[in-house]
């Protein structure tokens, strides 16, 4: 006999009205249909995949669009594979439709070409999130699950109509919901797409063009409006895919982003890149912070290097003649590099001028024919014209300008003239290369403004590379064409120089390392935006010449103050369109611990965005000394099996897996079940302290602990 299948909900006894069938029956045959075509889809996608890699191949684009149908295949594979049922996220009925329409991480399709779940992403899913009872968005109701080990563990039903009660459980003010809410958290982000509400699906759906700002307080959800957003932009704007240029995702720290780095992948998204500010440079990692606050403002303002010809003529012997470059000469040379062409790399275009300049001369005065690379290659031995033009034009390492910027005071005076004496020593430091955070603008803007200085060298090595595997292969060709009996036929094809030149493999050529966060970029998504300086602004705007841009922050959590507008700061560092939106309903932070945070930043930010909080977590906010540290832990834990807890402003605290030991600036974007402040006092004085304070208590979701020392 066939065993019955196991039922897709899972409630529990309290829940057992929802479980009667005439509410479920519907849902629990969909939602069966939907395991049952996810496996289906699953095991057919595995048999495509293995058979596209045995596919033989031979020519070229044989293999090209085989390799790109194996990437296509496997990155669907591995989406389909995270999800069962739980794929789907709930499901709507509209007011003049019979059947519901249910919604899903991802469109399924039956093999009948039934449509089992349309993509979140899609405009017809966009009711799911954004109706509310004042714009029903056409709907009669609809219903949001929420998923435990594959199981539905409850729901809950939302009506728009008066006639839309019929088939519903009891409307309990959304209790599930609510109670989603304060869930436990664990060190991921918990899955909350089911639970997007419609002022935050409002900007995840809004256009890509210029820079949108989404400013909200803690809980808002600013973090979940990025990360989706992200996604949605991937799949809805043809200008922003992968093949584009993709997204960027800049965060806080590296634990905001392991604490996030499963959402883009849950979500369909594996192609977007995710970094801090520091990561953007390769001495990031091991940079200090600025002991001087002065030195650090300072280091906001100040150009790196000016190129300027030489005011001498030169004089090149050259085997017809010698020639000579007048001071107009030299200068016409270094006028010929375009703007954008970085400093290192416009040598080789330098060279190309001087070389057109002699030829002209050597054209009045010889009638012999030189060759342009004849000459080149003479002139890149003349030891005087290459001193010059080392002298003139410098290849330049990054590291080392920005290192003398700090340890040579007259060269710190030619580049920021404005700057007056007591600054410039104050800028100054004995060692060169001891990097603080401050240094990061300067030394990603003097990679970007130099370039590779070895770019001729690798050039070089790549035309001598190429120009070895092209005779390899005309000698091949040369073979087979001579074994050619009649003349005819596709062999002949080898004669054409365009398909030789597509048999040299250019992926086996010598070559420098990519960098995958240098963009360009379609889009960036900034989220903890408020912390970035204009300098850092100036990080990334080159990585996204459109200027679009995700903007997430909360002026009222910038710990060095934030005292102007959005517009005005944006528009100040280069953007030229910028969007303004706003959250304000605070998902996260129960009244209690509002009670108790927002009195901490209105005395310094009068006018901060609080937001306000939609739940009670009926457990106060408790004081007590710091004895109790260990005691509050342990039974917070012994409590809640499945809670984490985290210790703020207590190095010595040491930290398990449920229990995390941070510094009040790498809390935030994270959030915790329990939150012990240790010696709130201490964090600081004024606008930063009490941005500490205020951002570490908003990261409870359930119950806040301040101990302090005797």
């Amino acid at each position: 006999m066939k065993q019955q299948a196991r039922s897709v909900f899972e409630l529990s006894d309290h829940l057992s009205s929802k479980g009667d069938p005439t509410l479920v029956s519907d849902d629990e045959r969909h939602l069966a249909a939907v395991r049952d075509t996810l496996e289906q889809s699953i095991s057919d996608l595995s048999a495509r995949l293995d058979e596209r890699r045995r596919a033989p191949t031979g020519k070229v684009r044989e293999v090209l669009d085989r390799d790109m149908e194996v990437h296509r295949l496997s990155a669907r594979l591995r989406t389909l594979r995270r999800f069962g049922s739980d794929l789907c996220l709930g499901r709507m009925v509209g007011a003049d439709d019979l059947e519901p329409v249910y919604v899903g991480r991802l469109g399924l399709t039956d093999r009948d070409g039934r449509r089992l779940l349309i993509d979140w992403r899609s405009p017809a899913a966009e009711p799911f999130f954004a109706a509310t009872h004042a714009h029903p968005m056409g709907l009669a109701s609809r219903r949001r699950y929420r998923w435990n080990l594959g199981r539905v563990s409850d729901y809950w039903d939302e009506v728009f109509t008066e006639d839309g009660f019929e088939g519903h459980a009891a409307l309990d003010d959304q209790s599930a919901f609510i109670a989603s809410l304060g869930a436990h958290r664990s060190d991921r982000m918990r899955d909350v797409l089911s639970t997007i509400q419609a002022d935050q699906d409002a900007i995840v759906r809004a256009g890509s063009g210029g820079a949108l700002v989404v400013d909200g307080g803690p809980g808002t959800g600013k973090t979940v409006v990025a990360l989706h957003r992200t996604a949605h932009l991937l799949y809805s704007d043809s200008r922003v895919g992968h093949r584009r240029g993709g997204v960027l995702f800049v965060g806080p720290h590296q634990p905001y982003l392991a604490y996030v780095a499963d959402v883009l992948p849950s979500l369909g998204e594996e192609g977007v890149q995710t970094c801090t500010v520091r990561d953007l440079v390769p001495e990031g990692g091991t940079t200090r912070t600025e002991a001087d606050p002065e030195a650090a403002r300072l280091k906001e303002s100040a150009h790196l290097v000016d190129e300027r010809p030489p005011k001498t003529g030169t004089t090149v012997s050259t085997p017809w003649c010698d020639l000579r470059l007048s001071a107009d000469d030299w200068a016409e040379a270094f006028g010929s590099v375009d703007p954008g062409t970085a400093h290192n790399e416009a040598r080789e275009t330098i060279l190309d001028e001087l070389v057109e300049i002699l030829l002209d001369q050597l054209a009045d005065r010889t009638d012999e024919e030189v060759a342009p690379p004849t000459l080149r290659a003479t002139l890149l031995r003349d030891v005087e014209l290459l001193t010059t033009l080392h002298r003139a034009w410098p290849l330049l390492e990054p590291t080392d300008l920005v290192g003398d910027l700090w340890t040579v005071p007259a060269y710190l005076r030619l580049c920021a003239p404005w700057l007056d004496a007591d600054q410039i020593q104050r800028l100054q430091r004995e060692e060169p290369e001891a990097w603080t955070i401050s240094d990061l603008p300067f030394l990603d803007a003097a990679r970007r403004r130099l370039g590779d200085p070895r770019a001729s060298e690798h050039r070089r090595r790549r035309e001598a590379s190429a120009a070895t595997e092209h005779e390899r292969r005309s000698s091949v060709i040369d073979t087979l064409l001579e074994a050619d009996d009649d003349g005819e036929g596709l062999v002949t094809m080898l004669r054409h120089r365009d398909l030789q030149d597509t048999l040299v493999d250019g992926d086996g050529l010598p070559s420098a390392d990519p960098d995958l966060l240098a963009g360009p970029f379609a889009h960036i998504v900034v989220d903890e935006a408020q912390e970035l300086t204009d300098a850092q602004w100036r990080m990334l705007l080159p990585r996204c010449p459109s200027r679009n841009f995700t903007v997430v922050g909360d002026r009222a959590q910038a710990r060095h103050g934030f005292t102007e507008s959005w517009r005005d700061r944006l528009e100040r560092v280069g953007f030229d369109r910028v969007t303004l939106a706003s959250l304000s309903v605070n998902y996260r932070t129960p009244e209690e611990v509002m009670a108790e945070a927002e009195p901490v930043i209105r005395a310094e930010l009068p006018d901060a965005n609080v937001p306000t909080s939609v739940r009670a977590s009926g457990i106060p906010v408790r004081h007590g000394p710091l004895s109790d540290l260990r005691e509050v832990v342990d039974s917070w834990l012994a409590e809640n099996p499945e809670g984490t807890a985290c210790v703020i402003g207590h190095p010595a605290f040491r930290a398990t897996p449920r229990v995390r030991s941070l510094s009040p600036d790498l809390v935030k974007g994270l959030e915790f079940d329990l939150v012990v402040l240790v010696d709130p006092d201490r964090f600081g004085e004024g606008v930063e302290g009490a941005v500490d304070r205020y951002v570490a208590m908003t990261r409870a979701t359930q119950r806040l602990v301040i101990l302090t020392s005797p």
